[in-house]
């Protein structure tokens, strides 16, 4: 089976054990065990409100604390793009590119990543779905969490 060629209306990505199945359960398992709490109060129904509460946490943080890291890694290899691709005065400005500026150019190929960070700088480009819309040349990320 080919592989579909990510574009900006098919690149998010959905991990459907997780958006689902874990967290839809998570919610629920809470939502229930506050309905239960309210309809017979007690310390063993306060505290499964706690657990469920603590679950949903938990089940926040495994998704989002390997975002963060995947954040780390886009931003350093784009740091590394950037000295490769862009012209030594433009790629001394990259410092003022916000962590989600970068992690949207890191759509644009090598040819228009110029262009698209300037404009990003003069502030015509600010939030990361208008960069990602001005893209033309798509380089796909098809190695995400």
């Amino acid at each position: 089976m080919a592989a579909t060629t990510q574009t900006y209306s098919n690149h998010t990505r959905w991990h459907p054990p997780f958006h689902f199945f874990l967290a839809p359960v998570m919610l629920i398992n809470l939502i229930l065990a506050i309905v239960l709490f309210f309809r017979s109060p007690g310390w063993t129904e306060g505290w499964w409100v706690v657990v469920s509460l603590a679950l949903v946490v938990l089940a926040s943080l495994v998704r989002l604390n390997p975002l963060k890291t995947q954040d780390r890694i886009i931003r350093l290899e784009e740091q590394l793009r950037y000295q490769q691709v862009l012209p030594a005065d433009l790629a001394r400005q990259t410092p003022k590119l916000t962590r989600g500026q970068i992690v949207a150019l890191r759509f644009a190929s090598d040819e228009e990543l110029p262009e698209l960070i300037r404009q990003v700088l003069d502030g015509r480009l600010t939030k990361s779905s208008d960069i990602k819309k001005a893209i033309r040349n798509w380089r796909g990320d098809t190695l995400r969490v």
